[in-house]
């Protein structure tokens, strides 16, 4: 079984614990995923699934979308409400003034990584120093928040939902308690849900209920090509003997593809035979003019 299934990760499951159900219902041991969700966030998690693995340590940069909720005048830990409240204050802001902020968080930008995040510093997780009260010196990463939208705002309640599209390594956890910092009263994420991830959107995406009635063959039947995931990469096709030496590991000569006299665009290109099937990636090395195996994905 090869390939990828997209899984709308329910509230309250980690990752690994989707990864289990899959792996139970399927049958297949062999099983990554394409990034972390936290516990409390729901939504698009694409699973891969046998020789679709391969791909879990050299997915490209994508961009992703979320929708999230928010609550002014509270602060925590973690960032979100699950954590243990740091300040409770009263707070009042106004959707213009909420709408005139968001403006400012909107492009390029660097962006302090949370604490509880499991990114690591001196080989440790941060989320386990954070556990044990430690905070250490982190250092702030560019991002890029392409969109940014006020979807709903209750004044009264003071809470908000925003969506946000934004690059990879993005905590819109931050993004919530970075702009609570500006309007002065200081933001909690309530709720947090990936609607979009590695080309992947959330009405692609399957619940785990859905999947828990699906035999293996019909899970066999859900499973897309892991050559989605890879869509930002340009498509070059080879011959019959090319595809022969690609699937044997050779590098390919690129004055013998369709790249010649070509502008090379990329450092990596989606390498497909002439009936269409999707071999793997292929990287350029333009010094020596060849097409060097990068990463297999064909089954034979």
């Amino acid at each position: 079984m090869n390939g990828v299934i997209v899984i709308d990760k329910p509230e309250g499951f980690t990752s690994f614990d989707v990864v289990a159900v899959v792996r139970k219902l399927s049958g297949q041991k062999k099983i990554g995923h394409t990034g972390t969700l936290d516990p409390m966030a729901t939504g698009v998690l694409p699973l891969l699934l046998g020789n679709a693995a391969k791909a879990q340590s050299i997915l490209p940069d994508s961009d992703k979308e979320y929708v999230a909720k928010l609550k002014f005048g509270t602060t925590s830990d973690t960032l979100d409400i699950t954590g243990t409240i740091t300040s409770n204050m009263e707070s009042n802001v106004k959707r213009e003034e909420l709408s005139s902020v968001l403006e400012n968080f909107r492009g390029k930008q660097m962006q302090l990584p949370p604490m509880y995040s499991a990114i690591r510093q001196n080989g440790v997780r941060l989320y386990d120093l954070a556990r044990q009260g430690i905070e250490v010196e982190r250092e702030k990463r560019e991002i890029t928040i392409y969109e940014l939208e006020l979807l709903n705002f209750l004044e009264e309640d003071q809470e908000a939902e925003i969506r946000a599209l934004c690059s990879k390594g993005t905590y819109i956890r931050s993004l919530i308690s970075d702009i609570g910092e500006v309007l002065g009263c200081g933001a909690v994420m309530t709720a947090l849900r990936r609607t979009k991830a590695c080309s992947f959107c959330i009405d692609e995406a399957i619940s785990i209920d859905e999947i828990r009635k699906l035999s293996a063959e019909e899970i066999q039947n859900r499973l897309v090509n892991v050559e989605n995931i890879f869509s930002t990469y340009p498509i070059l096709v080879i011959s019959d003997a090319q595809t022969i030496r690609f699937s044997n590991g050779g590098s390919l000569d690129i004055d013998r593809t369709k790249l010649k006299n070509k502008e090379i665009t990329n450092d990596i290109y989606r390498v497909k035979s002439i009936q269409g099937e999707f071999l793997g990636l292929g990287a350029i090395d333009e010094e020596n003019r060849v097409i060097k195996m990068f990463k297999l994905f064909n089954q034979k």
